[in-house]
C-alpha cells in the first residue's frame, strides 16, 4: 500500500489511547524485520532513520530511504518513514525528497532559546514542505551556571510549564519529553515519572513521544500508553535481539561463512521483539 503519514498514524493513536511504535532501523535486515513483526499483529509502524544512521552509511540517506520506502510500499499494514534525531539542516532538508513524511528535529543539546529559535526555523520549514514535525526538550538547563541536561541524561525531566509554552511558540507538531528513559539502555530497568507524564499530558495539545524506550520494562510502557504517550520509539531493543541471535548461531555453526544463514535468525528475532512490543503498546 502507499506510504502511510506518521502524524496520521500518530493522531489516531492519541484518539484511540494507544501508541504506535516507531523502530529505528540501520540494514536492510531492520526494514524486513520491522515490516514482518508489523505484519504478524497487523499494526501500522513507522521506519525511522537517525541522523546517526545515515553517518553509518557514508553519509548518504537516499540508499536506505529507498530501501525503506519499497520494502514499506509493499507492506500489508500502514508503514510510515520518519527521519530521526536531525541536528544537520542539510539533511532536514533531504527528508521530503526521500519519501519521509515526517522529521525530528533535534536542538535540545542547546539552551533554551537557541533551541526554540531552531525549532521555530525547522518546524516553518518543514510545515512548507507538508511534514510532520517532532521535537525534544529535556530539563530546564542552565541552572547554577550549569550546561543544559541532554534530554535523556539521568534525572533530565521535562517541565510541564516549560514545555506548553515550547510547544506554543516552536509551532511544532509532537513533543517527545523527558520522564525517566535514556536513549541505549541494554537492560530494561527504567522507571518512568508518571505524575510527571500525567502533568504534561494535561498541559501539551499536542501528542507526546517516548524515546529511549528499549530500556523501560513492558509494565511501564503499557502506563505510559494509559497516561498519553502515543509514539513509542524502540532501537536498541532490535540490535540486541539481533546480535544476540547472530551469537548464538555462529556459536553454534563456527563453520558458517553464508552471511544469509545468520542474518536470516538475526532478522527473525528482531520481527518478533517488534511484534511482542506492538502486542505491548495496544496498537
Amino acid at each position: 500500500m502507499p506510504l502511510a503519514a506518521t502524524g496520521d498514524l500518530v493522531t489516531a493513536a492519541a484518539g484511540a489511547r494507544t501508541a504506535v511504535a516507531a523502530f529505528n532501523i540501520i540494514t536492510l535486515e531492520h526494514v524486513e524485520a520491522v515490516i514482518a513483526g508489523a505484519e504478524s499483529v497487523a499494526a501500522p509502524v513507522v521506519l525511522q532513520v537517525s541522523e546517526n544512521a545515515v553517518k553509518f552509511r557514508y553519509g548518504r540517506l537516499l540508499p536506505l530511504a529507498r530501501a525503506a520506502a519499497a520494502a514499506a510500499e509493499r507492506a500489508s499494514v500502514p508503514v510510515a518513514l520518519h527521519l530521526d534525531h536531525v541536528q544537520s539542516d542539510d539533511l532536514l532538508r533531504q527528508a521530503s525528497a526521500a519519501g519521509f513524511s515526517s522529521v525530528m528535529y533535534d536542538a535540545a543539546r542547546l539552551p533554551y532559546e537557541e533551541n526554540l529559535a531552531a525549532t521555530r526555523a525547522a518546524a516553518d520549514w518543514a510545515h512548507a514542505q507538508g511534514l510532520w514535525i517532532e521535537a525534544e526538550l529535556g530539563a530546564v538547563g542552565g541552572k547554577n551556571g550549569e550546561p543544559p541536561l541532554d534530554a535523556h541524561a539521568p534525572g533530565a525531566r521535562t517541565d510541564p510549564a516549560e514545555a506548553r509554552a515550547f510547544v506554543a511558540d516552536s509551532g511544532v507538531d509532537a513533543l517527545a519529553v523527558a520522564i525517566g528513559s535514556s536513549h541505549a539502555m541494554t537492560t530494561r530497568t527504567a522507571a518512568l515519572d508518571h505524575d510527571r507524564l500525567k502533568r504534561l499530558t494535561a498541559a501539551l495539545g499536542v501528542p507526546l513521544v517516548l524515546h529511549g524506550s528499549s530500556g523501560v520494562p513492558d509494565g511501564e510502557l503499557a502506563a505510559a500508553v494509559a497516561g498519553g504517550i502515543a509514539k513509542v520509539n524502540v532501537g536498541t531493543a532490535l540490535n540486541i535481539a539481533m546480535t544476540g541471535a547472530v551469537r548464538e548461531f555462529l556459536a553454534a555453526h563456527p563453520e558458517a561463512v553464508d552471511s544469509r544463514k545468520y542474518l536470516s535468525v538475526g532478522r527473525e528475532a528482531m520481527a518478533g521483539t517488534v511484534a511482542r512490543l506492538i502486542r505491548v503498546l495496544g496498537a
